[in-house]
């Protein structure tokens, strides 16, 4: 079995350190950081600009996993990827063409992700998701850290996990939302191959600590 590759979304950190954060969640081991990007209209919260993301790829190796919780993505794709992002999650809610969507992210030379909040069935990516890199299912409503974890949520994992399998692909399977090392088993096991992990790894007292734990429970 892989590793699960952890994804602290920054999010839960503290902003008025988010470089010293960042450095912090590398030297615990994690691969990822999870930037969410919010507009207040397709959630009710705002976040993260390309300038923050522009601050922090100065000092930082970890893929810049950037998820655009916003209604016109397209708008800003280019300004994040010129900022530093590897990775550009939009959402299918406001995605009227998948594969368009897909190849116009893959054009500016980084990988290309897809999500779903936890009221839309992963069956509306069926015939598109062998076009993305990443898929990433929402274990919460978007828009505001600390939340618990739906556990109903895991049935659409090993959906998408089977669609994932179908093609043949190495598409990353990610999860979003109120995951802890008491609760990532089970996703896990479902088939998951990125966890984002705000609250419980940036507010541990041992960010290490925690990333290992997730790891260990998530075997």
């Amino acid at each position: 079995m892989k590793t699960i590759k952890i994804a602290p979304s920054i999010l839960a950190a503290n902003i008025a350190k988010l470089g010293e954060e960042v450095k912090k969640i590398e030297d615990a081991g994690a691969e990822f950081v999870h930037i969410d990007v919010m507009d207040g209209h397709f959630v009710p919260n705002l976040a993260f600009s390309p300038d923050t993301v522009k601050a922090l790829r100065t000092d930082s190796k970890l893929v810049f996993d950037v998820h655009l919780m916003i209604e016109e993505p397209k708008k800003y794709i280019q300004k994040f990827v010129e900022a530093g992002a590897d990775i550009i999650t939009v959402h299918q809610e406001v995605t009227e063409n998948l594969s368009e969507m897909a190849d116009f992210i893959h054009s500016f030379g980084v990988k290309a992700g897809i999500s779903v909040k936890p009221g839309t069935p992963v069956e509306t990516l069926e015939g598109n998701i062998d076009k993305f890199d990443l898929v990433l299912i929402m274990t919460v409503e978007p828009g505001f850290g600390g939340q618990s974890y739906i556990d109903a949520m895991n049935e659409k994992i090993s959906k998408a996990r089977e669609m994932i399998d179908k093609t043949g692909k190495e598409i990353e399977l990610e999860i979003d939302g109120g995951v802890t090392p008491l609760n990532i088993a089970v996703p896990a096991a479902c088939g998951i191959s990125v966890a984002v992990a705000g609250s419980s790894v940036f507010k541990a007292e041992d960010a290490k600590k925690a990333i290992i734990e997730m790891r260990t429970n998530a075997k």
